[in-house]
């Protein structure tokens, strides 16, 4: 029986991993000014932090329409694919979730849903997992389960400049993005239950980034882990992240990825996002 999985552009995998993994991406939408385009192919981060720096700017963002996914599980299913996992970011955060599931219930129980609660490399690393199992030749059920269990595996920190942009777009409530913005003090969030909850708050941006690093050692625990450090127009904080991150964890560490984040998270995070998404192994 052979498995095909599915994600969507907010996944975020390393380039490092694009032709190792048999997967389909369908991607969402970002709007700039009234004009569409879709994520990593039309439209690119730097294009949306541009944007969100100039006052005038409408940047926003949507799923992609239910007949995407039908189209992408059509082709799979036609090629051979005896079952599709198709698993996607947050049904919390986005509705990316909710119109792959509407394009599964026209094509029948061979196509499988998955909400990983999660997105950026919480979604990629349970897209991964799913992945590798269908490469294993693992029958549809069991694919599904190794992506639900690597979902309920991973934990996101993230720190940015400002929660203005998360407020904007409905993503955190107001009286957290208020809280998070009272006295200067510089917010570090994390996904709980597929929401994004304000965690800790520091004076700086250089405490923040510690803070970061020993939240991410704390969600290691004692076992091997991997870990995914995102960014925006960032890179060098990005790796400082990742090198402190990895000299606190030692041989603990298994896979260690640097990725800049894609337009439709930019629209909604702004510049100077730092996150460390940790993958317990196991």
């Amino acid at each position: 029986m052979s498995v095909a999985v599915v994600t969507d552009s907010t996944a975020y995998l390393p380039a490092e991993l694009s032709g190792s993994y048999e997967l389909t991406v369908v991607p969402l939408t970002v709007v700039i000014n009234g004009t569409d385009g879709l994520e990593g192919l039309e439209i690119q981060p730097a294009e949306v932090a541009r944007a969100l720096g100039e006052r005038r700017t409408a940047v926003s963002t949507s799923r992609p329409a239910p007949s995407q996914f039908a189209t992408a599980y059509r082709e799979l299913l036609d090629a051979g694919a005896d079952g599709i996992v198709s698993v996607h970011l947050s049904a919390k955060l986005s509705g990316t979730f909710e119109a792959a599931s509407l394009a599964a219930a026209e094509a029948g129980p061979r196509v499988q849903v998955v909400d990983s609660g999660a997105t950026g490399m919480g979604l990629g690393f349970a897209a991964l997992a799913a992945a590798a199992a269908a490469r294993q030749g693992r029958d549809l059920d069991a694919v599904r389960r190794e992506a639900v269990h690597h979902a309920s595996r991973v934990s996101t920190l993230f720190y940015v400049d400002t929660l203005e942009f998360l407020r904007r777009g409905g993503r955190i409530g107001a009286a957290s993005a208020l809280l998070g913005t009272a006295l200067s003090v510089k917010p570090i969030l994390h996904m709980v239950d597929g929401t994004i909850v304000l965690k800790d708050k520091v004076r700086t941006a250089g405490r923040a980034l510690a803070k970061l690093v020993d939240l991410a050692v704390e969600a290691a625990g004692d076992g091997e882990v991997d870990i995914a450090v995102h960014h925006l127009e960032a890179p060098d904080r990005a790796t400082a992240l990742a090198d402190a991150v990895a000299m606190r964890l030692g041989d603990r560490l298994r896979d260690c990825y640097i990725t800049e984040i894609g337009a439709v998270v930019a629209a909604h995070v702004g510049p100077g996002l730092a996150a460390v998404v940790v993958h317990r192994r196991g």
